[in-house]
C-alpha cells in the first residue's frame, strides 16, 4: 500500500521548450537561433526569420485583426509599443506588404483608406449593412466579435445601410435568376403562376477561384483532422474542403458511394457550379454541400434534423471528411443557395440532360399536382386534401414523370392554381425541353378536363390520354369485346368499348374508349391518339399508378411533405380570388334551401297521412298552416339571400379580400431545391434497379429495396495511388451478392473520379467469410 495520502500526478505538465513563450491563451511562439514560429491552439500560423521586422509586422497584424491577440499582449511579448503595433497595421492597410518594408526617411503621401478598402473589410460592410449581427458576421468570416467590431469602428460604420455601401462597388448576386414572367393560360386568358423563363437566361459568370483553391489538395496530413483547412476557410483562404480519405475497414453506410457515378452522370454538381458559382470562403462548399444532401437522401436521412441521430465523425468518412455538417450548418447552407435563387435553372438544366440522355422513355408524359399540407399559424391559401378528405392550407406542386414513372421536373403552383390553369405553362417548359418538333402524349386525370384546354394542347403539338368527366350515356354490355396484349412485359386484358365523340359543339372531334369492370363500372377515356390499338390506350390510362406510387414513395422514404424552413414571401396584392363575402352567402343560401327542403318533405308526408285517414282534419289544417307560414317565410329568405349575393362580384383583388390581414405565401424557393436535390436522388435509384434489373428476377417486386440494401451495407475504403478502393461486404444471401458484383463490375467501367479529387473509383464485394 502506497505510504502517502496524496495520490501521485499520472500526467505531469510538460517542461516549457527553451525559447517559447506565451502571447495568452491561444497563441504562443517559439525561437530557435534565427527563426521563429507563431502558434494558434497548437497549429503553426506564421514563421519567419527574427532579422526580418517586414515580416515579424505583418504577422502581428494579422493575429490582431484575426483576433487572436489584442496590441496590448503582442507588445508585452515582441517588445514593441502598442503605438508602433497600430502604425504597422495602418501602413498595411494603404500600402500593403511593400509599405511594412520602406526604406528610411520621410514616407510618402498617404493613400486614403476609403480607395484601398481590403477585401475582408468590403466582406464586413456589406454584410453589416444587411443587417447582420456582429456574432453573425464573425461566426461567417471565422473571426471573433470583437474583430468585427474594431473593424466597423475603424471604417466608421454607421447604422445607416446606404451610407455604408457608398464606398463599396455594386457586386452581381451569383447564379441569382430574373424575374419571371407570368404565363398566360391561353384557354382561359388568366394568369396561374410565375413560370420560370422558357427560355433561361445565361447563369452569372462564376467568380474566379482563390489561389489555394486552384491545386485542389489537402494541407491536411491527417485524413482526420482537417484543423489546417478549416482554419484556411476560417480566414478566407478555402472554398471546399478537398476529400481527403483514411483507410477504413467495415464502415457502415459506405455502399451509398455506388450512387456517385450516376449522382455525375445527372450533371448536378457542374450544372450547380455553373449557375451558383460557390458559397464563398467555408470549409463546406457546395460541391461538398449538394453531394452530402443527396448522399443523405439515398441513406433516408433526407431533413437535416435527423442528422442529430447519426454520428457525425462516421457519415463523414464516407465522404472524406473528418466529419459530417450538422444540422445548423446544413440548414444554413441550404438557405445560403436559396437566397441565390437558382433552383429553376438548375431544374431546367438537369431536366434537359435527362431529356437528351433518356429521350426514348418520352413518348407518354403524367403530369400530376402533389399538394403539400400546411400546419403553421399563417394564413396562406387553402387547396384540397385528398387524402385528408378536407380543404387546407397547403402548396401544390406539379410535377410531370415519364412513361417509367420517374420524374423529370417539377414546378410549383401560384397559389395552388387548378391542373386547368398549370398545364399550358407546365407544357411549354416541357416543348422547350423536347424541341418544337417532337410530339409527345400527356397523361393526366380528370382535374385537368377542358375541351377548349384540349384544343389548345392539340396546337402545341401534344396529344391528351385522360378520363371523361361528368355523366355520360351508358353503353350496353353486349357491345364491349375483350382484348389481351402484352405490354412492358405483362400480360394485360380489358373488356373495352371503343367510339369516336364530339365536343364543342362538333368542333373538336376525339376518341373515347371505356373499360368495362368485373363489377358492371364503366370506365370512359378520351384520346387524341388514333394510331393506338384500344388496349394500349386503357394501358398507358391506368399505368397512371407509377406517378401516384411515386408521390407515396417520396412522401414515405424522402419526407417530401417535410416542412423545410418557415419563411414566407409577400403574395401578390392583385390577384384575383373568390369573394369571401359571397362564398358566406352561397353558405347561407345552401342552408336555407336544405331547411326549404325539409319543410317540404315534411308537409308531403303529413298531407300523405292525412289522406290514408291517419290524420284528423284539425291537426291537419293547424299543422298545414304553419308549415306553410314557414315556406314563405324560408323563400322569401332565400330571394333577399340570392339578391344580395347577385350584387357583389365574384372575384375581388386579394388585397381587398384580406382586409386588415397580412397577404403572405410560403416560401417556395427552398423547398423548389430540395424537391430537385431529392427528385435527383430518386432519378439515381431508379438508374441503379435499372442496372440490376438483367442480374435480378424479382426486380419488379424488391428491385428498390435491394437497392436500398446496398446502400446501407458496410464497406472498406482504402485510398491508393490514384484509387480509391470500396470493397463491399457480402449481403445476406449468394444471389444478391452476385447482383452486387454484377453492379460493381458495370460502375467500374465508368471511370468516375470522386468529386474534388483525382482519385478512380473501384468497387468490389468482399468474399464471403468461409
Amino acid at each position: 500500500m502506497h505510504s502517502s495520502s496524496q495520490q501521485p500526478e499520472l500526467l505531469p505538465a510538460p517542461l516549457p521548450l527553451p525559447g517559447s513563450a506565451m502571447v495568452n491563451h491561444r497563441v504562443s511562439l517559439q525561437t530557435e537561433g534565427t527563426q521563429r514560429v507563431i502558434l494558434v491552439h497548437g497549429i503553426r500560423f506564421a514563421n519567419y526569420s527574427v532579422a526580418d521586422r517586414a515580416a515579424e509586422a505583418y504577422a502581428l497584424v494579422s493575429l490582431f485583426e484575426a483576433g487572436y491577440a489584442d496590441q496590448n499582449d503582442m507588445a508585452r511579448c515582441f517588445g514593441y509599443s502598442t503605438r508602433t503595433l497600430r502604425r504597422y497595421q495602418q501602413r498595411l492597410r494603404a500600402g500593403g506588404l511593400s509599405a511594412l518594408a520602406r526604406p528610411q526617411g520621410r514616407p510618402p503621401a498617404r493613400v486614403p483608406v476609403s480607395e484601398k478598402i481590403p477585401e475582408r473589410d468590403r466582406t464586413i460592410l456589406r454584410l453589416k449593412a444587411k443587417e447582420h449581427s456582429n456574432r453573425w458576421i464573425a461566426g461567417r468570416l471565422g473571426l471573433s466579435e470583437t474583430a468585427v467590431r474594431k473593424a466597423l469602428r475603424r471604417l466608421g460604420w454607421k447604422p445607416d445601410p446606404e451610407l455604408s455601401l457608398l464606398q463599396l462597388p455594386l457586386e452581381p448576386e451569383v447564379g441569382g435568376c430574373q424575374a419571371q414572367p407570368a404565363t398566360t393560360d391561353s384557354a382561359t386568358g388568366n394568369q396561374p403562376m410565375q413560370t420560370p423563363p422558357s427560355a433561361p437566361p445565361p447563369p452569372a459568370s462564376p467568380p474566379a477561384p482563390l489561389p489555394t483553391q486552384a491545386a485542389a489538395k489537402s494541407l491536411d496530413l491527417n485524413p482526420l483532422d482537417r484543423s489546417m483547412d478549416r482554419l484556411l476557410a476560417a480566414m478566407g483562404l478555402l472554398d471546399d474542403a478537398p476529400p481527403v480519405f483514411a483507410s477504413v475497414q467495415n464502415l457502415p453506410r459506405a455502399g451509398v458511394l455506388l450512387a456517385l457515378p450516376a449522382l455525375l452522370a445527372s450533371g448536378l454538381l457542374a450544372t450547380a457550379e455553373k449557375i451558383y458559382g460557390n458559397l464563398g470562403p467555408a470549409f463546406y462548399g457546395l460541391r461538398t454541400t449538394l453531394l452530402v444532401y443527396v448522399l443523405l437522401a439515398l441513406l433516408r436521412i433526407p431533413r437535416p434534423e435527423a442528422l442529430k441521430e447519426h454520428s457525425p465523425e462516421g457519415l463523414g468518412r464516407i465522404v472524406g471528411l473528418d466529419r459530417m455538417p450538422e444540422v445548423k450548418t446544413l440548414r444554413r447552407k441550404l438557405a445560403r443557395l436559396a437566397a441565390l435563387k437558382g433552383s429553376y435553372q438548375l431544374g431546367c438544366h438537369i431536366a434537359r440532360q435527362r431529356v437528351a440522355e433518356r429521350g426514348k422513355v418520352l413518348g407518354f408524359l403524367y403530369i400530376d399536382g402533389h399538394v403539400r399540407a400546411y400546419h403553421g399559424q399563417r394564413t396562406i391559401p387553402k387547396a384540397y386534401v385528398t387524402r385528408m378528405h378536407l380543404a387546407a392550407p397547403a402548396t401544390t406542386d406539379y410535377w410531370v414523370n415519364d412513361q417509367r414513372g420517374d420524374p423529370l421536373f417539377v414546378v410549383t403552383a401560384e397559389a395552388n392554381a387548378a391542373m386547368t390553369k398549370m398545364l399550358i405553362p407546365v407544357l411549354t417548359e416541357v416543348r422547350q425541353l423536347l424541341g418544337p418538333d417532337r410530339r409527345s402524349t400527356v397523361v393526366f386525370d380528370r382535374g385537368g378536363w377542358s375541351p377548349k384546354l384540349f384544343r389548345s394542347l392539340l396546337t402545341m403539338g401534344f396529344d391528351v390520354l385522360t378520363y371523361r368527366k361528368g355523366r355520360t350515356r351508358r353503353i350496353a354490355e353486349t357491345r364491349f369485346s375483350r382484348h389481351q396484349a402484352k405490354l412492358d412485359g405483362r400480360r394485360v386484358k380489358y373488356l373495352l368499348h371503343d367510339q369516336a365523340v364530339r365536343f364543342l359543339k362538333g368542333k373538336l372531334r376525339l376518341r373515347q374508349v371505356t373499360r368495362l369492370t368485373d363489377s358492371g363500372h364503366q370506365t370512359p377515356i378520351v384520346t387524341s391518339r388514333w394510331d393506338l390499338r384500344a388496349i394500349e390506350v386503357a394501358y398507358r390510362m391506368f399505368e397512371r399508378w407509377r406517378q401516384e406510387n411515386f408521390f407515396k414513395y417520396l412522401r414515405e422514404e424522402y419526407l417530401l411533405d417535410a416542412l423545410v424552413d418557415y419563411e414566407v414571401e409577400p403574395d401578390d396584392p392583385a390577384r384575383s380570388v373568390p369573394n369571401p363575402a359571397r362564398k358566406a352567402l352561397d353558405k347561407e343560401l345552401r342552408l336555407a334551401r336544405a331547411a326549404f327542403t325539409k319543410l317540404q318533405e315534411r308537409f308531403g308526408a303529413m298531407t300523405i297521412d292525412y289522406v290514408d285517414g291517419h290524420t284528423p282534419q284539425a291537426d291537419f289544417e293547424k299543422t298545414e298552416e304553419k308549415l306553410r307560414s314557414d315556406m314563405e317565410k324560408t323563400t322569401a329568405r332565400i330571394q333577399k339571400l340570392e339578391t344580395r349575393r347577385d350584387s357583389l362580384p365574384t372575384h375581388l383583388p386579394l388585397v381587398e379580400a384580406k382586409k386588415g390581414q397580412e397577404v403572405v405565401k410560403l416560401s417556395t424557393e427552398r423547398k423548389h431545391l430540395t424537391n430537385i436535390l431529392k427528385m435527383v436522388a430518386f432519378q439515381i435509384e431508379s438508374d441503379l434497379v435499372e442496372m440490376i434489373h438483367p442480374h435480378y428476377k424479382r426486380v419488379e417486386e424488391e428491385g428498390r429495396t435491394l437497392v436500398q440494401s446496398i446502400m446501407q451495407d458496410a464497406a472498406d475504403i482504402e485510398p491508393a495511388e490514384g484509387e480509391l478502393r470500396i470493397t463491399l461486404a457480402p449481403l445476406s444471401s449468394a444471389h444478391r451478392s452476385r447482383v452486387v458484383e454484377s453492379l460493381c463490375e458495370a460502375l467500374n467501367q465508368t471511370n468516375t473520379m470522386f468529386p474534388g479529387t483525382q482519385l478512380q473509383m473501384r468497387y468490389a464485394v468482399a468474399n464471403p467469410r468461409s
